[in-house]
């Protein structure tokens, strides 16, 4: 496979391998903090500085790192930068630091994290490795921009806090449970399938599946569910 060029890395996790549209990682926290615009941009932005700077450490200490504590390593990298978030949020940005709530510290198992750290860190370079965590780290942080911005119009009428829709509007409290952060992200994955052509999501693994760590969670190799595939016959790797 040829090697892919800088602008590829930083644009591969917008669209292409979205972390949460097309790979399904991160739906937790996704749906839970995306009830608004200022808590999916600053769940978004708090991850994305966690990954960034786990993907350069990990890729600067990826030839010293023995392979069999690889894993514990990585945590403990990841929840390093995790707590720092976590100390400057509550110290800068207390309102967004009690809206996010556990949310934060829960960066450290983040699969989407962990999953790059794995999958690109441990086998690129630190500049590599670095626009990984950027382009990833945006697509994250786009996807709950727009969900918390549906959500927050549509469940109360505001955008950022700010009055959008006047008197008339009635707000639909449906948008801002848990049904109807689904009905969204679901909406949301229909319309990249349609953008795409269905290019983004054919051949690709999907949720626990999609994560590199999965063989070395589970002990067995990721099953690959094909969209074409209408009995959703799952694919494993061929003997």
């Amino acid at each position: 496979m040829a090697k892919k060029s800088k602008l590829q890395i930083l644009t591969n996790g917008l669209i292409k391998e979205n972390p949460v549209l097309v790979l399904l990682l991160g739906t937790c926290p996704t749906l839970a903090t995306s009830t608004s615009l200022i808590n999916g941009i600053g769940m978004g932005l708090s991850t994305t500085a966690v990954l960034i700077c786990s993907n350069i450490v990990i890729s600067l200490l990826r030839k010293v790192i023995p392979d069999k504590v690889r894993i514990p390593c990585y945590i403990v990298v990841i929840a390093g930068f995790v707590t720092v978030v976590q100390l400057l949020l509550e110290g800068y940005a207390p309102s967004l630091y009690k809206s996010l709530g556990l949310f934060i510290p829960l960066i450290v198992v983040n699969c989407i994290i962990l999953g790059r750290a794995e999958a690109f860190a441990n086998k690129n370079t630190v500049i590599d490795s670095a626009l990984d965590g950027i382009g990833m780290g945006l697509g994250f942080t786009l996807t709950l921009s727009v969900m918390g911005s549906i959500r927050e119009l549509l469940g109360m009428g505001t955008l950022a806090g700010v009055q959008v829709l006047g008197s008339w509007f009635t707000p639909i409290g449906f948008f801002l449970l848990a049904p109807g952060g689904f009905f969204v992200f679901g909406i949301l994955i229909v319309l990249v399938n349609l953008i795409t052509k269905g290019k983004a999501l054919k051949g690709k693994s999907f949720g626990c599946a999609a994560c590199p760590m999965y063989n070395s969670c589970t002990g067995e190799e990721p099953r690959i569910i094909d969209p074409a595939d209408t009995g959703l016959e799952q694919k494993g790797a061929e003997a």
